[in-house]
Formats: C-alpha cells, sequence, structure tokens
C-alpha cells in the first residue's frame, strides 16, 4: 500500500489532474504489482514562485516531484521498472522525461500503522511486498 505524493508547479486541468494521478497509480500497479483497488496518492499544485526549479530546466513549469513511500522489500529490478512507468506515463501526458525526479522510501512494515491501527507486519496485506 504505497503512498505516493506528486508536486507539479503548474495548474492543470481537473481531467489531467486525474490523469496525473492515474499515470502514478497505474505504474505501481505495473512495476509493484499492488492491487488496483489500493490507491493512495497526493497532488499538490504549487504556484511557480513558491517551487524553484533548476535554471537549465527547458520547460520548468512541467517540473514534476514523485515521492513514494512504501513496505521495504522490492527488488531493484522492481524499482527500476517502477521509475521507468512513472516517466514514460507522464510523458505520455506531456511531462518532458528529465523534468520527472522521483524519490522512493523503503519503510519497514512495523513502522507502518494500517487497519485500525495494527502494525502492517501484523496483518495479512494480501499481496506479496518481495517482487
Amino acid at each position: 500500500m504505497p503512498h505516493a505524493q506528486i508536486e507539479v508547479r503548474r495548474q492543470w486541468s481537473v481531467d489531467e489532474e486525474i490523469a496525473l494521478i492515474d499515470a502514478v497509480h497505474g505504474a505501481l500497479v505495473a512495476a509493484f504489482q499492488i492491487p488496483p483497488k489500493d490507491k493512495h496518492i497526493r497532488l499538490v499544485v504549487h504556484e511557480p514562485h513558491r517551487f524553484a526549479a533548476p535554471p537549465d530546466l527547458a520547460q520548468p513549469e512541467y517540473l514534476t516531484l514523485v515521492h513514494i513511500d512504501c513496505f521495504a522489500g522490492r527488488s531493484l529490478d522492481a524499482k527500476r521498472a517502477l521509475y521507468r512507468e512513472i516517466v514514460d506515463r507522464l510523458a505520455a501526458l506531456g511531462v518532458p522525461r528529465g523534468h520527472v525526479s522521483i524519490t522512493l522510501r523503503d519503510i519497514p512494515t512495523q513502522n507502518w500503522g494500517i487497519r485500525g491501527g495494527r502494525a502492517a507486519c501484523d496483518v495479512d496485506l494480501g499481496f506479496a511486498v518481495e517482487v
């Protein structure tokens, strides 16, 4: 049950915002094999003057940061697949590939409180984390 946050520095239409969220979610489903119903994603839209961009970006308005917190245990190959999937799916929406930065934080299951305040290590998650 990864939690993701997408940060952008331009206004998008409602349909485009939904597409951004769906792109990241689709990448998580494909690369990490999470259940499709497992969707925990936030989109934060910043005013450009509140979100500094490197001066050498060709289209700084498309700078997109994706932060993902997930259970520890995914393989390096799964992480590489996730990064490719995210960039490919965002590129299809017009975000230049070089304008996407992704951070992934692996968190041990004992450090997640889920399903009514239980430690995730004590819960049958219903899917494999070691992919």
